[in-house]
């Protein structure tokens, strides 16, 4: 019998990176195709033997799919979208496809917030993990524990990350509303994405639209100093609601930067750094418990935790001189890190280099935050090509440590050249930034 064939437009994206391993592990013949490919989701399709093609030529109309499953990351006029609408061929958004062929008769375990998804999302999974319970995920990064950002397994259980984003082109919906989670942590909310929603209660609104879709039995994890998440829950939760972050809720000593006592459970001792991570890890602990998994053998799986991929990833040690990869690239993100670092090296100097890359930062929404998210580093270094704003005029306040540029091979040398032995150069970005990480170590090494 002639396998399934589907043909994924925009393949290399995290979100559907991880479909397509999903769907390879399911039995199905996965290709795809896509621009601008860059590791970890490119080494990951290669290592899972899924075939992808540089492009959207509409000669891939030629592979003849069943199905193109296809990522928000195409528009109208993509040449090959436009030749499937043409031929009137079959296609469908990626969240629903999931939801059809993989979701459906599980217990989903949904993570959704603007902070912290991919990173509870992973610490949730290897939680259940280690309680045996084997679950499948996937995640919008690359779980170190794991060593990859989706698996498909037999058991009942489902870890996603669940994003506000919409689903398609032709589905302006957020993606999660298709997961019909039994299980959902809402960790934060504020504005982003200013390229699809005009405001945050447009955002607001589509995070109801999810709390719709939990049933009775299910339960929503909260974090109860969130007034945006406080405002969608009273709009409507048909679910029972656990919060975090607050002396009502499970909550935490924030006494050590290292160990944490949860909501009198016990104690977790761990690398990760900041008080980001540490309410991240009680939301995994509260939806943990929803499936049987108690605190204690929780907090057991965090000490072992590896966290994720390009979260405060150290990339290299030259001349001790250590170079960060950090995927923060909302302010809060930004500034959160820049505490987090800070904690952790003291007086010791961060050089923050910062590319503006995702929609809500070219269109220059969140510009005015952003002097205030890098005031903890001690030297700035922006990267500010294909802009709508003047980064140098947005930075002035920072005064004479800020460094704009536009040409990479110029900024890698501006830092290589600012940085002593004991910095810690801290790379953010959510794509790519055309290698610099190798680049700066390969320059530290001269």
């Amino acid at each position: 019998m002639r396998e399934t064939h589907i043909h994924i437009v925009g393949i290399c994206g995290t979100f559907m990176g991880g479909i397509a391993v999903l769907a390879k592990q399911a039995g199905y013949r996965v290709t795809g195709c896509d621009v601008k490919v860059y590791p970890p989701m490119s080494t990951q399709l290669q290592a899972q033997g899924i075939e992808f093609i540089e492009g959207f030529g509409t000669e891939q109309i030629a592979l003849q799919p069943d199905v193109f499953v296809v990522g928000n990351v195409v528009s109208r006029g993509n040449l090959l979208m436009e030749e499937i609408l043409n031929r009137n061929l079959p296609y469908i958004s990626g969240p629903q496809w999931l939801a059809q062929n993989i979701l459906h008769d599980k217990w989903v375990l949904a993570v959704a917030g603007t902070h912290g998804k991919t990173t509870t999302a992973s610490m949730l999974a290897w939680i259940l993990e280690c309680a045996g319970l084997n679950p499948g995920f996937l995640i919008g990064g690359v779980p170190q524990n794991f060593g990859l950002s989706a698996r498909l397994t037999d058991a009942p259980f489902f870890v996603i990350e669940a994003d506000e984003y919409d689903t398609a082109f032709f589905d302006k919906r957020s993606k999660f509303v298709h997961y019909h989670p039994r299980t959902v942590i809402l960790n934060n909310l504020e504005f982003d994405h200013a390229d699809i929603f005009a405001d945050l209660a447009a955002i607001e609104t589509q995070f109801h639209h999810l709390l719709r879709t939990v049933p009775g039995n299910g339960l929503v994890v909260s974090n109860g100093l969130d007034d945006s998440l406080r405002r969608v829950i009273e709009r409507g939760c048909w679910a029972p609601v656990e919060l975090f972050a607050c002396v009502d809720g499970w909550d935490i000593d924030k006494d050590n930067l290292v160990k944490f006592r949860c909501a009198g459970q016990g104690e977790l001792r761990w690398e990760l750094m900041g008080e980001h991570n540490r309410l991240n890890a009680l939301a995994a602990i509260a939806a943990a418990r929803h499936v049987g998994v108690s605190a204690a053998h929780s907090l057991a799986a965090l000490s072992d935790f590896k966290n994720v991929k390009r979260r405060m990833e150290v990339r290299g040690v030259v001349n001790n001189v250590t170079v960060y990869d950090d995927f923060a690239h909302h302010p809060t993100a930004i500034a959160t890190t820049v505490r987090g670092l800070r904690t952790k090296v003291g007086d010791a100097r961060i050089l923050a280099v910062v590319e503006p890359r995702s929609n809500t930062m070219k269109l220059g929404v969140m510009k005015d935050a952003l002097p205030g998210s890098l005031q903890g580093a001690d030297k700035i270094f922006c990267y500010d090509l294909d802009l709508g704003w003047d980064a140098s005029a947005v930075l002035a306040p920072l005064g004479d440590k800020v460094t704009v540029g536009n040409m990479l091979s110029e900024l890698v040398a501006a830092i290589a050249a600012a940085a002593r032995p004991g910095d810690s150069i801290l790379v953010m970005s959510n794509g790519g930034f055309g290698g610099i990480h190798d680049q700066l170590l390969k320059r530290l090494a001269r």
